[in-house]
């Protein structure tokens, strides 16, 4: 079973998430902030994250910069998941170490296949 560390301030986006994952077959570990974020991926070594760019405390654009920059944590794949679709938010999120990029309200079978061809199914 692979761990998806799930990083998102919002209960309710964190619940449906979350649950759907859980259903897929994922272990899902929570981060509300990117500071915990930073120290989960260390500790729990998760398969992949899913990285909300809006966040409180630290980023997400901080935060997957120093997940990155840690040679421990550097291979775990980051998806970065955003409200605020613009023009140039994808190659930021490249830009900070993130493999891949998805909108929200999130399109669970798009993010799905994400996750599975990062990861694996």
């Amino acid at each position: 079973m692979s761990k998806v560390l799930l990083v998102e301030d919002n209960e309710m986006n964190r619940d449906m998430l979350s649950r759907r994952l859980e259903r897929k077959g994922f272990e899902v570990v929570y981060a509300q902030d990117g500071s915990v974020a930073v120290d989960l991926a260390g500790s729990e070594k998760p398969a992949l994250i899913l990285m909300d760019m809006s966040l409180p405390v630290m980023d997400g654009w901080e935060a997957t910069r120093r997940i990155k920059a840690d040679p421990d944590t550097r291979d775990i794949p980051v998806i970065a998941l955003t409200a605020h679709a613009m023009a140039g938010d994808r190659e930021k999120a490249i830009e900070a170490g993130c493999e891949d990029y998805d909108t929200k309200p999130v399109d669970f079978p798009r993010l799905l296949g994400k996750i599975e061809s990062l990861i694996g199914s």
